[in-house]
């Protein structure tokens, strides 16, 4: 049994010499017992003269030579009476720990009735790499999720959701905003004539050029094919349709596609005004009378709804 229980210890003695992870036993009076070369790694010193050092003479000295756990404190003594508050309070502690190398550790003690300590120490350099790659991830697939893929604005789905909440918004402060459909007038000739490349190619020139001119806080997204919304924060339909009208002359005197094939546009634009009881259907049941009215009369202008019709 005692041969047994001998080459047991031998064994895990042989595992924690190959360990990738810290291991460190500190005695009932934080002196430590013993440890692997992984944790002297980890402290940034030699294996051998650290032995016997207690926690605190360990943390002076990473403190002071700025290597091994990350310590930010200009008040060393009680940062080292925090951390003495801290250990043993628990008999299991798990907490991350970073390091003056820009990795993070994962430390683990376990407390015996005796009072000694158990310390793993173990790098999660890679799992950290893994958190900030799916990470990135997410935000590559939210990204899609809510962008236009040809224009880079913001898509149908995304564009009508943080209507939703424009309109839950005003409905609470009041704010007044105003609706706003665009559609490029003829479009479709402008496929027919040069390709849809050159058609794509103006869509995107032409949501560069909107996105450049509406301001940082008002909404821009595509609806479907050639048509656009543009909501206009703590905007009236009189101001609005200044805005829109300043924006449509300038579509109008720009040159889109590439300079060698210079494609003109038109825009047609109807808006509305928001209400108490509007919804998003209904912004855009009204700016779409107000838009079909803009192009009955000749296309290329700015019609308003100024009152609400048939709610």
């Amino acid at each position: 049994m005692e041969k047994g229980v001998l080459t047991l210890a031998n064994r895990i003695g042989d595992f924690l010499s190959v360990s990738q992870d810290g291991y460190a036993i500190f005695s009932a009076e934080d002196k430590l017992i013993g440890c692997n070369q992984a944790y002297a790694d980890f402290m940034c010193m030699d294996l051998e003269p650290i032995i016997g050092q207690s926690f605190s003479q360990l943390m002076r000295l990473a403190h002071e030579k700025k290597q091994g756990p990350y310590i930010e404190t200009k008040d060393m003594e009680s940062w080292l009476t925090n951390a003495q508050n801290k250990r043993r309070s628990q008999e299991f502690r798990l907490f991350e720990v970073d390091h003056t190398n820009g990795s993070w550790y994962l430390i683990s003690e376990q407390t015996l009735p005796s009072g000694e300590v158990l310390l793993q120490a173990k790098s999660l350099c890679a799992q950290k790499d893994i958190e900030r790659k799916l990470s990135e991830h997410i935000h590559e697939l939210t990204d899609l999720a809510l962008t236009d893929e040809l224009t880079r604005i913001a898509n149908r789905r995304s564009f009508i959701g943080s209507v939703k909440s424009e309109i839950n918004l005003y409905k609470r402060n009041h704010h007044t905003f105003t609706f706003c459909l665009l559609d490029i007038d003829y479009f479709k000739k402008i496929n027919d004539t040069f390709g849809h490349q050159v058609g794509d190619t103006v869509l995107r020139q032409l949501c560069s050029l909107v996105s450049g001119t509406l301001r940082e806080y008002d909404l821009f997204g595509r609806i479907g094919g050639e048509e656009f919304g543009v909501l206009l924060r703590n905007t009236q339909a009189t101001e609005a349709y200044d805005i829109m009208n300043r924006l449509r002359d300038k579509v109008m005197n720009s040159a889109f596609n590439t300079p060698s094939t210079p494609v003109n546009i038109t825009l047609s634009i109807g808006l509305v005004e928001s209400w108490m009881k509007c919804s998003f259907e209904l912004l855009y049941s009204q700016s779409d009378i107000a838009l079909f009215r803009a192009k009955k009369n000749g296309r290329n202008q700015v019609a308003a709804i100024n009152k609400v019709q048939s709610i």
